[in-house]
């Protein structure tokens, strides 16, 4: 089982990572791209500064690790960015290689969820306004 899990303070390779995962026995990769999107909760948003807690990767390795042993799953690989994104940045990167579409659509949705709710990631996002707030804080 190929595993590889990051927090990173430089752009997401989406396509490094989705090689990463590739695997001959695989009948199905699956890839989910996080993205800084312009608007959240009725605002204009104009980008997003994402900042983690110095435990953050171990924690991102040790949620990883969690799927390790699904079924059928051959490889994953998984980057959080921290740090200042424009719109369209990529802030969540998760790839899944599996031997079903249904196992390996699964274990990424999964994996988002969980790390979502684990990781000690805290987003700061800018609004068109000039002003600022703060939000996925515990």
């Amino acid at each position: 089982m190929k595993l590889i899990a990051a927090v990173v303070d430089t752009d997401v390779d989406r396509d490094a990572l989705y090689a990463e995962v590739d695997d001959d026995r695989a009948g199905a990769v699956v890839s989910f791209s996080g993205v800084v999107r312009n608007h959240d909760g009725g605002k204009a948003v104009t980008g997003i500064q994402y900042v983690g807690h110095p435990s953050a990767e171990d924690v991102m390795k040790r949620t990883i690790a969690e799927f390790a042993d699904r079924e059928g799953v051959h490889a994953i690989a998984a980057q959080h960015r921290v740090g200042d994104l424009d719109i369209g940045g990529v802030a969540l990167y998760v790839a899944v290689a599996a031997s079903h579409r249904g196992q390996a659509f699964r274990c990424a949705a999964d994996i988002v969820d969980r790390v979502k709710e684990v990781l000690p990631i805290w987003k700061k996002q800018y609004l068109a306004d000039g002003g600022h707030e703060w939000s996925q804080c515990p």
